[in-house]
């Protein structure tokens, strides 16, 4: 009898590529495709490649997180043996706090766990990627070459690869020369930050002084003659790690053939999913090529976009090449154009957001993040009605409407709460009334 699989999941990344998407919430927790969160996808895999032992090691903000696997129901893994464990950084006997310092430092700081399994084979998984894997053929080609550790590898755009591990496979798939993110990479083989270690090679390797994998342990490894071997994927796999790309990913749904399916009834995708009324679209609405959630209302028209559970699009609305996350709503008049909206955001009458061609005005509080033409509003905050925002506009979190101090923000700017709110915590006479809770 097959020893069992444990999977460990890392999630502690703050993901700060995302933006004010990532500001109150771990990247994995991040919602995508209206109704999911980006963990879930590496959770759906585990459970339909029959891995149902799991190890979710947390860091950042996982309060969002936490809450949303909760005790792993949706994905089948609320069990006495196996299930899931959300595991944090914690303080050990006379030493003093400190968070991870890096994908194998989480990982060596929980070994005992991993020590205390039966099994003899670890998987060790990013939990936000947005991906579909089997892992039961990975697997079995790290047992059939007798790995140490098999890493899952796979083409990428060549001016991508300066982002990730770079590698030689020869015809033995086995791994002859590495670079982690090499300025200059000389190959377009990368890693996917997924792994198969043996057990014993997982602890004998992990140390203090190599606290990463890509950096530390595979390099090591391969300098000690360890099995060092790649699997080959050509699946479905996106590093939604930037707004463009994670804003591309969410439009790719929208094709008719959709490289990633989420459709599939073979490969569930699971999640944690509140009961809502269905989706309502009204008399005077027009929708067009996008996906609405269940608890939606929309009165207005919304062209190529994916709203998440709970939005409301009133008469007279424009949702355009966007993404609205949950309970947001879109009062009439109101036009929201290549954006993306955080949770439980109020756009006010006639308010515009993403005004005018000027899509290579980068923001400038956030040149490197926000620079593709899209606009992005935090999560709580009210537009004030009328107020213009252009392309590149960073609206933080919980923003009043009291805290736009301009009718008009021009391209690349940001409006922020203002000090003396931040220290009140107060809100303001004239906002619009913010959508109900729906939600982490």
């Amino acid at each position: 009898m097959a020893k069992p699989i444990m999977a460990i999941i890392l999630a502690g990344g703050e993901g700060e590529r995302l933006s004010i998407l990532s500001s109150v919430r771990a990247k994995p927790a991040v919602p995508f495709g209206g109704k999911y969160r980006i963990i879930d996808f590496t959770l759906s895999n585990c459970v339909n490649s029959g891995v149902d032992n799991v190890v979710v090691l947390t860091q950042y903000n996982p309060r969002s997180l936490n809450d949303h696997i909760g005790l792993g129901r949706p994905w089948d893994l609320d069990r006495n043996r196996g299930g899931v464990k959300l595991l944090q950084p914690y303080i050990k006997r006379g030493r003093v706090a400190e968070w991870y310092g890096g994908t194998a430092d989480a990982v060596l700081h929980n070994i005992n766990v991993i020590e205390r399994d039966a099994g003899d084979t670890i998987l060790v998984l990013a939990g936000d990627h947005i991906y579909k894997m089997d892992y039961t053929p990975f697997l079995a080609a790290h047992r059939r070459h007798r790995a140490d550790v098999t890493i899952a590898v796979r083409r990428v755009p060549i001016a991508e690869a300066s982002r990730m591990g770079v590698l030689a496979l020869d015809e033995q798939d086995r791994v002859t020369e590495w670079q982690e993110k090499p300025k200059v990479p000389k190959s377009d083989l990368a890693s996917m930050g997924v792994y198969v270690f043996s057990k014993r090679a997982l602890v004998r390797w992990l140390s203090d002084d190599r606290p990463d994998f890509g950096a530390n342990i595979i390099p090591a490894m391969l300098d000690g003659g360890a099995r060092v071997f790649g699997y080959r994927f050509d699946g479905y796999w996106q590093d939604v790690g930037t707004i463009q790309s994670f804003w591309e990913a969410n439009m790719a749904l929208l094709d008719d053939r959709p490289e990633l399916d989420l459709y599939d009834r073979e490969w569930l995708i699971h999640t944690r999913s509140e009961e809502r009324a269905p989706a309502k679209i009204g008399p005077t609405a027009q929708v067009h090529r996008s996906m609405i959630s269940h608890g939606c209302v929309i009165n207005g028209t919304v062209v190529n976009s994916v709203l998440s559970p709970g939005v409301r699009v009133d008469v007279g609305a424009v949702v355009r090449d966007s993404i609205v996350m949950f309970d947001t709503v879109v009062r009439s008049g109101a036009v929201v154009d290549r954006a993306i909206l955080d949770k439980e955001v109020v756009v006010g009458q006639g308010a515009i957001i993403g005004d005018g061609p000027d899509f290579d005005t980068p923001n400038k509080a956030e040149p490197t993040r926000l620079n593709t033409g899209i606009t992005v509003v935090g999560k709580q905050s009210v537009v004030r009605q009328g107020v213009r925002l252009g392309r590149n506009v960073k609206v933080g979190e919980g923003v009043r409407a009291a805290d736009f101090t301009s009718r008009v923000i021009r391209s690349g700017g940001t409006v922020e709460r203002r000090p003396d709110r931040l220290a009140k915590g107060a809100d303001d006479e004239d906002d619009d009334s913010v959508a109900s809770a729906g939600g982490r």
